[in-house]
């Protein structure tokens, strides 16, 4: 087994230049593939963005070294604030305009 696996989730989008857009103002590197496939990168994830007029919208967990940081790239509308949660996580999300759910956490320190 090796250990080079990573995963990019697909996200179903409606318009992918609408994605695209949004994607880029959080700070993704975004690129195409053909009119109904598209990249955003950030940090080492990548995900992809395809067209899907049925959309319906996926989550995605992203561990982070620091959710508040990242609330703070991310801030405006469909992000929230950051909040201690009890599985140990400080977690906060981002909402895009096609409904798909990035939620993002970082670990408590210990005792907290």
């Amino acid at each position: 087994m090796t250990s080079d696996v990573r995963a990019s989730p697909v996200l179903p989008v409606a318009d992918l230049d609408r994605a695209l857009a949004h994607y880029a103002a959080l700070g993704f590197a975004t690129s195409r593939h053909d009119d109904s496939y598209g990249y955003a990168t950030w940090s080492g994830l990548e995900l992809h963005l395809a067209v899907d007029p049925d959309g319906g919208g996926a989550e995605v967990f992203l561990h982070v070294p620091d959710a508040d940081a990242v609330a703070a790239a991310w801030a405006g509308p469909g992000t929230t604030e950051p909040a201690d949660r009890p599985w140990h996580v400080r977690e906060g999300s981002h909402v895009d305009p096609d409904g798909n759910l990035l939620r993002f956490g970082s670990p408590l320190a210990s005792g907290a």
